[in-house]
Formats: structure tokens, C-alpha cells, sequence
């Protein structure tokens, strides 16, 4: 199949977040499975440029309709470790891309319907008849939309569209500006409550939504999630409109790149290791005590690495991290938080635990510290209030390390407690609570820290059945190569 993402991120080179790593990591796979597969991004100031190889200019003038106009834009051309990618250069005084940032910006739904409007143009001017035109998130929401209501009429007729979501907090809520700029116009006719009409604010569209009703399969990062996303405040407003549209949505799981995430190979690890040779793991046990001046007893090792933010449940890292100690577990942290105030808290902590040497929190973000962390944890906490699909604890597992998750989201999908789940004993793998208060997560600590204790064995057990678990992206491949098969045929 020839596939095109449309994606305002792609890892290396544009990321904000897991979006970029997902496109990235899915595009790859599609690729080793026989697929050809072009990515279509932005062509932001602020990209690392130096990751893009043999970038160059293939199309100098592109007129992209816009507000009964057109705007010229230059199409460039380079490869992502490998990735076959064009980005859009629009030329205009409103000057899209060229803001410091990837997002933030005031005008944010028009650059990302320009982006969307663009796409397609190119597609359609360059003569590309591609089967599936995979988009993401709320800023390529309009792309099903444009495709339907435009491009099919002017002879688009092969694509196909599959719609991602990854995050349904943001959803591209707007003005009706963007029709009236990408020519959709007849805002009454797309201001109805089964087209783009906000189903909370009724004098505003919805991009995400007219995604979900134009898209031919409209997916969510993992099983769970989408569950949530119907039946709980999980949809943010959008639960409806899912119910709707429920016979062309599901859940897929986001995979690892186990290129980068490989015990085996990492190459930022003092110890490389399997699941057949679980005592090379230690040395990094050792090497990360070193690096963080902890002391070297025998007490097993908890830790957190990702966001510091209310999603992410920071009352409970905190709740976790002075119950472990007190359980006479070691706890390390590493971090970054947007938000000043928990920022602050986190930096006030740090210097209450300073000289604790059973303690070290590391307030920020340090790729090859996060790899040594999971290569030399025991326990993981994952204390998400929600978490759509989540990296971290399929990352630990690989690595060794024991998840304590929450029951949310793609945890859910992942996690299977040793105690309570309805799995086989040889694929439970780790913990899970369901409250999001202290005794719950008290209750999970207790028995990860009670069982390395004393039952050193059976934990031996909960860690190589983790490190046995394949969450590469060979799976989600295998599945949206069946989606995209299953819509090529209606």
C-alpha cells in the first residue's frame, strides 16, 4: 500500500510530545512490512534540522487556495533516519511556522488548517493517489473533512482516511474562520450538530470532531482508552459523537521502538542484559547508585521517570516516594514540570531530601539518565489519573524494572496485577491499583516492596515476565495495516 501521514510532529525532528514519537515508530514498521510510506509536516523555524539528511527544495511555487486567494508555498524534500518527509513552507505575511514553537499561538487553528489545506493541495497538484491518508490529532482533523468535501470531486477518489487520537483534551475548538479560508465556506451546513458543530459550544466548530464523523476509521492509542473515551469524561465532550461513529473506532496500542529502547544494546547502560541473563541487570543498579549517591544496601529500588504534571497524578509520585522510603525501598525521580508551582514544590523536595541516601530527585529531563533508570530499577510507578496509552511502564518491563500502575488508559492494556488479574501466572507482570488516593497506591508499594523481600523468586518471576512481553511496534503494524485494508475494500 502507499500510505501519507499529515502530522504536525515527527520525531526527532518536531516533537512536543509522544505524537511524534508514535508517527515516527508507526511509519517505520509499515515500511518493514512492505509498505511505502511519505510523511507531510509543517516546515517549522524551530525543527532539528540537523536530523533531516539531503533536505532540499522540490517545488518552488504551490498555490495553496486560502480565504478565495492563494498562497504560495515552497514544498521541500529530505529523508528522517530514513523517513521519506515533505514539508510545507507557506509564503505570507501571516508567517505560520517561522513562531519559535510548535504551538502556543494564539491563531493556532488557522495554521494547522492551512497545514491541512496545503497537504491535500500537494497531494492532489503532485498527481499522489495514496490508499490511505493517515492523520493525527486535532491539527489534521480537517484533512478527512477537506478530502470528502473537496478532493474526491476534483479526482481524489483512491484515498482513504484513518484519523489518530491521542490526546482528546485538545480538540481544535475555533471559529468558523477556517472554512471561509480553506473554502469549505456554508457555515451553516457544517455547523449542523452531526458535521463539525462543538457538541459544548454551540456557535463554535470542532476539528477534532469533523475528523471522527468524515474519517473513514478514527483509532485511539490503546483499547482501554477508547472505552473511556465513550463512556467517561475521558472524551472530553466528544463521548457522543464517538457513540455515533462507534462501528469505526477502536483502540490500538502504541508501540516501543526497541531500537532505542533495547537492554540488549543501549548503548547510554554500563550492563547490557536479557531475560535469560536478568544478573547483568544489577550492575546499572549499582552505576545509577554511584551516579546519584545513594548508598549501596540491599533495599530494592523505586522510581519515576516522565512528566510532573496533574495528569500524571503528582500527588501520588509524592505519596509513593516518602511510603517507599518508609517501607525501606530506595526512590528516584526524574522530571520536568511546566507548571511553576509543582515545579517549585519538586524543587523544594529535592532540597528537604538532599542528603538522604536512599533518595535523589532529579528535577528536569536527561535522555541517558532515563535509560539507566530503567535499567536499574526494580519498581516503576506509573500513577496516572489518566493516561491514553503510556510508555513508561511497557519501557520498564523491557528493562526489568517491576510497573505499579494505575488502572487507566492503555495501563490497563499493559499491566496485569500478580495478585488479582484473570491472566495466566506467566503473563502477570507487575501491579495495579484503581483509586486515585493514598491507601491504593500504599496498598500496591506494600505488596512490589513486601514480595522483592521476601519472596526474591517470585519477583524474579513478575520481572522476566515483563521483560518476555512484546510491545514493539510489530503488533499496532500488524493491526493498522488490517484497518487500512478493511477501509481500502468499502
Amino acid at each position: 500500500m502507499f500510505i501519507v501521514m499529515i502530522s504536525s510532529e515527527l520525531a526527532p525532528v518536531a516533537k512536543v510530545g509522544g505524537l511524534g514519537d508514535v508517527v515516527f515508530g508507526l511509519s517505520r514498521e509499515l515500511e518493514i512490512r512492505g509498505n511505502s510510506v511519505e510523511i507531510i509536516l509543517p516546515k517549522y523555524d524551530c525543527m532539528w534540522y540537523d536530523e533531516i539528511w539531503g533536505l532540499h527544495k522540490i517545488w518552488d511555487e504551490l498555490w495553496v487556495p486560502w480565504y478565495g486567494g492563494a498562497v504560495p508555498c515552497s514544498i521541500w524534500f529530505g529523508f528522517v533516519h530514513g523517513r521519506k518527509c515533505f514539508f510545507i513552507e507557506p509564503h505570507s505575511s501571516d508567517n505560520f511556522y517561522n513562531r519559535g514553537c510548535f504551538y502556543g499561538n494564539h491563531d493556532d487553528p488557522l495554521r494547522f488548517a492551512f497545514f491541512s489545506k496545503a497537504a491535500m493541495e500537494f497531494l492532489l497538484k503532485s498527481g499522489k493517489q495514496p490508499d490511505i491518508i493517515h492523520c493525527h490529532d486535532w491539527q489534521t482533523g480537517l484533512v478527512p473533512v477537506l478530502l470528502f468535501e473537496i478532493y474526491q470531486q476534483q479526482g481524489m477518489h483512491r484515498p482513504r482516511a484513518c484519523y489518530t487520537i491521542h490526546n482528546f483534551k485538545h480538540q481544535g475548538i475555533t471559529g468558523d474562520a477556517v472554512l471561509w479560508a480553506t473554502g469549505l465556506n456554508r457555515p451553516d451546513y457544517y455547523m449542523h450538530p452531526d458535521r463539525l458543530r462543538d457538541n459544548t459550544h454551540p456557535n463554535a466548530i470542532n476539528l477534532m470532531k469533523g475528523g471522527i464523523v468524515y474519517a473513514n476509521h478514527i483509532t485511539t492509542v490503546s483499547p482501554h482508552h477508547a472505552w473511556e473515551a465513550q463512556h467517561t469524561d475521558q472524551g472530553h465532550g466528544l463521548g457522543h459523537t464517538l457513540g455515533i461513529h462507534h462501528p469505526k473506532f477502536s483502540g490500538v496500542l502504541n508501540g516501543v521502538d526497541y531500537d532505542v529502547w533495547n537492554p540488549e544494546t543501549d548503548r547510554f547502560i554500563p550492563s547490557h542484559y536479557n531475560a535469560w541473563n536478568v544478573e547483568a541487570k544489577y550492575p546499572n543498579k549499582d552505576a545509577l547508585r554511584d551516579r546519584l549517591w545513594l548508598s549501596k544496601e540491599f533495599k530494592p529500588l523505586v522510581a519515576y521517570v516522565g512528566r510532573l504534571d496533574a495528569q500524571k497524578g503528582v500527588h501520588l509520585i509524592q505519596h509513593a516516594m516518602f511510603y517507599a522510603l518508609e517501607k525501606g525501598a530506595q526512590f528516584v525521580l526524574l522530571g520536568a514540570a511546566g507548571d511553576s508551582g509543582i515545579n517549585n514544590h519538586f524543587w523544594h523536595l529535592k532540597h528537604q531530601l538532599n542528603n538522604n541516601p536512599n533518595c535523589h530527585l532529579e528535577i528536569g529531563f536527561n535522555e541517558q539518565l532515563a535509560h539507566l533508570i530503567y535499567a536499574g530499577a526494580d519498581i516503576m510507578v506509573v500513577p496516572s489519573l489518566f493516561e491514553p496509552c503510556g510508555l513508561a511502564q511497557m519501557i520498564a518491563m523491557r528493562y526489568g524494572a517491576v510497573p505499579l500502575v494505575r488502572a487507566v488508559g492503555g495501563l490497563v492494556d499493559t499491566v496485569f496485577d500478580r495478585d488479582h488479574s484473570d491472566k495466566p501466572v506467566e503473563l502477570r507482570n507487575g501491579y495495579v491499583f484503581h483509586d486515585s488516593d493514598f491507601p491504593a497506591i500504599e496498598s500496591a508499594l506494600n505488596r512490589a516492596i513486601g514480595l522483592w523481600y521476601s519472596f526474591p523468586k517470585d519477583f524474579r518471576r513478575l520481572v522476566t515476565n515483563g521483560m518476555a512481553a512484546d510491545y514493539s511496534w510489530a503488533q499496532s503494524g500488524h493491526h493498522y495495516v488490517g484497518i487500512y485494508e478493511h477501509i481500502r475494500a468499502r
